[in-house]
């Protein structure tokens, strides 16, 4: 249903600025709650009692400020609007709140509001938005942690091919089927290669996975575009970084968000446009 271009967005936008800020919780969360579970996993093989621990999911307990364990209240937590009433402040011990969650807000505000503003509110302009938040969300979660959960990226994959199958993507699903096939399979065989020829693992399982879930989104043909711009954005990000002595140990980049922008690109600008740009 479109109604208006600019309404729809604005609606639109509203709603993203309230999964932005799940999506805080989310990447802030999420490998907390893995890796307690992959310990319980561990202690259970060692046949060792997991240790009582209080409950921590998506939900519970309520966010508190890392500093001074004060709860948030609701009005405290009122996506972009809270960070600048309280200047950027917690309002009980005034320490910093990280920019990067008004970023994230705006961010998934903006990028829902562009879906509704070119599909309408429709199932299209939905199942794109989610694509959007799901690989805003992964990109953050590989920075921080260099881990792509298979709670994600998985579902993404399957998410892709549903989409084609109902016609919202725009993809026919025997395209996202081969797309998503070849997406895996390219990156596979050059991890193997790459591990053959210096006996060293050049990237993570989780990259195969998610190049999967964006050959299902977009077909094979865009991945070309796609490893392009996170091939040389991520090659410019980690040179930078080594200039300012700021990798971290082990000297390596997570990839992840790199095809996370990728796919962003390819879904505003299109991959024929940026194979055009790039003179291919």
């Amino acid at each position: 249903m479109l109604i208006s271009p600019s309404i729809d967005a604005a609606i639109a936008g509203v709603l993203g600025l309230l999964v932005g800020s799940f999506l805080n919780v989310v990447i802030h969360r999420l490998p907390k709650m893995l890796e307690r579970q992959w310990a319980a996993e561990c202690a259970d093989l060692q046949g060792v009692a997991a240790k009582e621990e209080e409950r921590f999911d998506l939900v519970r307990p309520r966010s508190r400020c890392p500093h001074c364990g004060h709860a948030i209240r609701w009005y405290e937590n009122i996506p972009v609007v809270s960070y600048v009433a309280l200047r950027g402040k917690c309002s009980s011990c005034a320490a910093p709140i990280g920019l990067r969650y008004p970023v994230v807000e705006l961010a998934t505000g903006a990028l829902f509001a562009w879906c509704a503003a070119k599909y309408g509110i429709t199932p299209k302009a939905a199942v794109w938005a989610g694509f959007a938040a799901m690989l805003l969300a992964l990109a953050l979660i590989d920075w921080d942690t260099t881990l792509l959960p298979d709670d994600m990226t998985l579902p993404l994959v399957w998410a892709g091919l549903i989409a084609a199958a109902l016609g919202w993507s725009g993809l026919r699903l025997p395209e996202a089927l081969w797309g998503a096939v070849a997406g895996y399979m390219s990156l596979w065989t050059i991890y193997q290669a790459f591990k053959l020829l210096t006996g060293k693992e050049g990237m993570g399982y989780g990259d195969f996975k998610l190049f999967a879930a964006l050959g299902a989104w977009f077909g094979w043909e865009a991945l070309i575009p796609i490893i392009l711009i996170a091939s040389v954005v991520g090659a410019v990000v980690g040179l930078a970084m080594k200039a300012m002595a700021g990798l971290r140990e082990g000297k390596y980049v997570p990839f992840g968000p790199f095809l996370a922008a990728g796919g962003l690109a390819a879904m505003v600008f299109g991959h024929a446009a940026i194979l055009s740009a790039i003179g291919l």
